[in-house]
Formats: structure tokens, sequence, C-alpha cells
């Protein structure tokens, strides 16, 4: 659990889709957008090293330990000072960072294979949905639209994140495209590799690319409610994520597939529409 010797918040946040986003913001509210991403990259190495899962389990369970002690008020060890400044300065909810790790752990306890769309959703909920319930409180969305901006954005960077990621999530050998979708196209198989080599594999992305696309058109609505310096990080994360929504489904799913990448003009863009206004 521990981040000693770790890079910074920032540094850590630097490789991320999101990081032009957050860096947008005002002084306190990035930096603790920083230690919302360093939180959440640190408990998701622990999903995805590998390794027994006893030990992994009770990683987590001291991240539990170290939230409940910084969200009680508690004296921070000094590599999580920052973490503890903005759970104060915020108010951020144990609840939601709990969620987080207990997303994480769904992948700790057993490779997720094809899950029924509504286990889908409640892992979408807890790895992506949660951090957008912390994001809102620093953005300064309104308590009410933040929880539904929270659900729509973060279910649809999450299921972006799922077709994006087929290869690299099967190399490890997971799998998060829904039994039912699966299952409509014919597909019967669960294994991963024999999934990606389906012919087929584009029918079953169909329907989680159209969920997706009525998150992201819902999360806009909610968005257009809400004042507009409060959704400026949103707008553009949203923006980056539909766009690499677009080139996924563009590249298609026939092999090879090449890694989607956000063209760096396009987020230039994005910054200017939305971060600079």
């Amino acid at each position: 659990m521990s981040l000693a010797g770790a890079p910074s918040a920032q540094a850590r946040a630097s490789g991320s889709s999101f990081y032009s986003a957050m860096r947008i913001l005002p002084r306190k509210k990035r930096a603790a957008m920083f230690e919302i991403y360093s939180f959440c990259r640190a408990v998701d190495d622990i999903a995805d090293d590998g390794g027994e899962i006893a030990p992994r389990r009770a990683a987590l369970d001291e991240w539990r330990t170290t939230i409940t002690s910084l969200c009680a008020g508690k004296p921070a060890p000094a590599r999580l000072a920052g973490l503890a400044e903005a759970i104060r300065d915020f108010d951020l909810r144990r609840e939601d960072f709990f969620a987080v790790i207990d997303g994480m752990e769904m992948d700790v306890l057993a490779n997720i294979r094809a899950p029924d769309w509504q286990t889908l959703d409640l892992y979408c909920d807890r790895v992506a949905s949660a951090v957008g319930r912390l994001s809102v409180r620093v953005f300064g969305v309104p308590e009410g639209e933040g929880n539904a901006l929270s659900h729509h954005l973060g279910r649809a960077f999450q299921l972006t994140n799922i077709l994006r990621d087929l290869d690299e999530d099967a190399s490890i050998g997971r799998l998060y495209l829904p039994r039912e979708a699966l299952r409509a196209a014919g597909i019967e198989s669960e294994e991963p590799q024999a999934v990606l080599g389906d012919p087929r594999l584009a029918e079953a992305c169909a329907p989680v690319i159209e969920r997706a696309r009525q998150h992201f058109a819902t999360a806009a609505q909610v968005m257009a409610r809400c004042p507009r310096a409060s959704v400026k990080a949103p707008r553009l994360m949203g923006e980056v994520y539909q766009a690499i929504l677009a080139r996924v489904t563009a590249r298609g799913f026939t092999p090879p597939r090449e890694r989607v990448r956000v063209p760096k003009l396009i987020v230039l863009l994005a910054l200017l529409r939305h971060g600079l206004v």
C-alpha cells in the first residue's frame, strides 16, 4: 500500500488521458485531482499486479483502513498528506473511495470474463462512476447534477476503455464484454483470445458502443444544466473520450487491432474550447 518512494501525484497522473483536463483547474483543485488519480493508480496496480490473491486483498484492506483514518481527520503520514488535504478541502467521501477499492477487488478475486450486464454495470459504477463522484466534488458541480454526471460519464468512459483495451485485457485473462452481447452475436466461448479472434466480435461490441454513446449524450444534457465553470474539466474529458470511442469504432474489431490514441491536436482543440474560455 505504501507510496513511499513512488512518483509524485502529478507525475503519476501525467500519462493519463485526463491529464490535460486536470491541468486547466485552479491550483488547489488541480492538486486534489492529482491525488485522487494517484490513489486510483495505486489500487489499480494492486489489482493488475497478479500473484496470489490473499496479499492483494490484504493490500486493498490496508487502503480501506487508511482511507477510514484520513476521512476521520486523523494525522496522515507524509506520503499521504496531499490526499488528506484533498479529503478535507473538498469533503471527499469514504464510501466513494471504498467503492473504487471494491471495484478493484472484483478484478483481484477472479479474472472477469463475460459478466452479465448487471455485473458489468456494477463494475463500471465502482471503478469509474465512483471516481466521478469524488471528482465532481472537486470541480464544484452541484450535488444533484454531480451524481447524475458521475453516473453517466463514468460509465461512458469505462465502456470506452473496455472497447479500446480488449487485447490488453485479454493478455491477462480478462474479458469485459457482456455475456448477453456475446450470445446475441452467436459467440458461445468466454475465453478471451477465442472471443477476440471470432469474426462476429464487432457484432458483440455494437451494443457496448451504443450504450457508451447513450451515456455520453445524457452526460452532455446534465452538463448543459450546470454552471459553466464547474464542468470545464469534465467537458474536456468527455470530448477526448468521445474521440477515442469514434476512433475505436472506425478502426473496427478485425485483427490485427492497432491501439487507438488521440492525436495531440484533438486534445489541443478541446483545451481551446473548454479550458481557456
